[in-house]
């Protein structure tokens, strides 16, 4: 696949999933940098070295990246969009919210902890609703 300077993409960041639009091409790193516009998949919760694990030295609270930030991204995790892009809230909404509906499903302590980091990332998201 090869990409170009304005394309829309889809690109994955540590554990979230992001529609972005590529601002910048590193190829002596394989990488490129990605322009934030909307969310896919929010990020997982916890330790990033260790997931579904509750004892941890620290499991954090992973926010999604915000609107128009921007990310280095490696090339091969990036793929073309052609549809609309949502509105940013809209979808970064959408993705904490389907990300808790699978954590109700699950009974595990990861989930359940995960869950209630989710409930505390969402007000916030919330609030910073214009």
């Amino acid at each position: 696949m090869t990409i170009e300077i304005g394309d829309k993409v889809t690109a994955s960041y540590k554990t979230g999933r992001y529609v972005g639009e590529i601002i910048d091409i590193k190829p002596k790193l394989d990488k490129a940098v990605v322009k934030v516009l909307a969310v896919i998949a929010h990020p997982r919760q916890g330790d990033l070295h260790a997931p579904n694990q509750v004892d941890v030295q620290l499991f954090h609270e992973r926010r999604a990246l915000a609107h128009t930030e921007k990310a280095l991204v490696p090339l091969s995790s990036i793929k073309p969009f052609e549809d609309e892009i949502p509105d940013y809230h809209f979808s970064l909404i959408k993705a904490i919210k389907d990300q808790m509906a699978k954590l109700v499903k699950d009974d595990s302590e990861y989930a359940k902890l995960s869950y209630q980091k989710l409930e505390i990332l969402l007000k916030g998201y919330e609030k910073n609703i214009d």
